[in-house]
């Protein structure tokens, strides 16, 4: 799962999304499709026989690959490509329908990130530049700092900027709400010359960034909640002058999404799945997003042994998975998965779901909230999106297992397929937050500790997983692919 600095759905978007939800047809009322002989036992055998510990030698395998390369499985990087040719070799021997899609990337390698406090009392604090920044002259870029209003939406529109009082400055950011983006955009239209953003909790620097060097307006970076708040106490009190100097180079890849389906079954009733498969290039990945990658394709071989590529044998739905790169520099395959479909490809796609992050070790168990009824952040998805959940949650409730809503963020792969209006869904088990004394009471586990304290970092290894909670995702994988794979009735289709 990548850090926040993906654009969002707009409020208009989403606006459009439910008025066309509103005009369009009830679905629920709609005639459903007669039944499939195997309806309801296809999504019981898969459930019965995937098993977390078939899915981990995938999570092996791809600890061992990142072990060979470097340490990770990044995009553009030999690691990540040993991780396609594993996925797509092994689902081509199944029988799948396997293919490769290339696109291009850019690489950021940083070789200077620092922001040194000038005068008196000058210090150099812990920054991060932000990925695919715009560097600062050699010997960095010395101004006053000037602070963008804290309000709900800090930094992100215009009238956070006090007009004159940024032009040749530095803008200080607080973290949340709008994307970097965003942020970085509201301030160079303000005057500033660089921004730098600090964090809204937690003790490391904000790890932002962009989704191409394009992006890149201003030079750019994160330094801690701490130095943010010292920084805005001293700039209260009087003029507070920086150095932000940032170097770095951008460099163009070649990368491949991996794409699998069945052989038979409806091509205009397409159940896709993702789960992206690059790391970041600190880690091996192996929850992020190692996880739910091993379990969508511990999942399709499950669906190989029951038929799904035999003449005759294959559910009555095409089934579509795909393993995505560089998700973690902006969800940029599953983007260009999206937008190289035609419309009517696009609608043939009835629903998505999308497995980022299921063995966290201090986990949640999270579902993707696609009605709102929880009513904070992105609204609901698409028409469908709420049956999605509703599915999902019907399936844990039956197990016994907690769960609670996650909201449509745009953190991960879902985000292309709810921008054009398929119905979405799927679950999580945290990332970087931290889990409430309350969660701990439900689910076990550490509270005021982060879900994933690897999140990002070296320590995402074999390690660093929960198998019980990933055996409850691989279940809700399987249940969800047996369920769509023979019916769309629940989607009303």
């Amino acid at each position: 799962m990548r850090a926040i600095r993906h654009r969002r759905r707009s409020i208009p978007a989403l606006a459009a999304l439910a008025a066309a939800a509103v005009a369009a047809p009830v679905l629920l009322t709609a005639t459903p499709a007669a039944a499939h002989p195997r309806e309801g036992r296809l999504a019981k055998e898969l459930v019965e026989e995937v098993t977390a510990r078939g899915a981990y030698r995938h999570l092996a395998r791809f600890q061992q690959i990142a072990d060979a390369n470097g340490g990770n499985r990044a995009a553009g990087t030999p690691g990540h490509a040993a991780s396609a040719a594993y996925v797509h070799d092994t689902l081509k021997k199944a029988g799948y329908q396997v293919s490769y899609q290339d696109f291009d990337i850019h690489e950021a390698h940083t070789k200077t990130e620092r922001t040194t406090v000038l005068g008196a009392g000058g210090r150099e604090l812990a920054t991060a530049a932000f990925t695919f920044t715009k560097s600062t002259p050699a010997g960095g870029l010395a101004a006053p700092l000037a602070l963008a209003r804290v309000d709900e939406t800090p930094g992100c529109t215009a009238d956070d900027y006090q007009p004159g009082a940024f032009t040749g400055k530095i803008a200080l950011v607080k973290r949340g709400a709008c994307t970097f983006v965003e942020k970085q955009r509201a301030a160079a239209a303000a005057g500033a010359v660089g921004v730098i953003v600090y964090n809204h909790s937690g003790t490391t620097p904000v790890r932002g960034g962009f989704s191409s060097p394009d992006e890149g307006i201003i030079p750019s970076a994160g330094i801690t909640l701490a130095d943010g708040e010292a920084l805005t106490a001293a700039a209260a009190r009087g003029e507070v002058s920086v150095r932000l100097d940032l170097d770095q180079e951008h460099l163009k890849k070649t990368t491949r999404n991996v794409i699998a389906e069945t052989r038979g079954g409806r091509s205009d009733r397409v159940v896709s799945l993702g789960a992206h498969l690059d790391s970041v290039p600190e880690g091996p990945g192996i929850n992020d997003n190692g996880s739910g990658s091993a379990g969508l394709l511990e999942v399709a071989l499950k669906l190989a042994d029951e038929g799904a590529n035999k003449k005759g044998k294959g559910p009555a739905n095409k089934v579509r998975f795909a393993w995505w790169s560089a998700e973690e520099l902006g969800l940029l395959g599953s983007e260009h998965y999206v937008a190289q479909l035609s419309e009517k490809q696009k609608k043939d796609i009835a629903l998505y779901l999308n497995f980022d992050m299921i063995a966290s070790p201090n986990p949640v168990q999270f579902v993707y909230d696609g009605d709102d009824s929880d009513k904070t952040g992105a609204g609901a998805g698409p028409a469908g999106s709420a049956q999605i959940e509703a599915l999902i949650n019907g399936f844990l409730d039956k197990k016994g297992k907690p769960h609670e809503g996650s909201d449509f963020d745009g953190r991960s792969d879902y985000g292309p397929f709810i921008a054009n209006g398929i119905p979405a869904g799927g679950t999580f088990t945290g990332a970087e937050g931290v889990k409430t004394a309350e969660q701990a009471g439900r689910y076990g586990g550490t509270a005021g500790a982060p879900y994933d304290p690897n999140y990002h970092g070296a320590g995402d290894n074999l390690k660093n997983l929960d198998l019980k909670v990933f055996d409850t995702n691989l279940d809700v994988i399987a249940h969800a692919v047996g369920t769509y794979a023979e019916s769309l009735r629940s989607l009303g289709k």
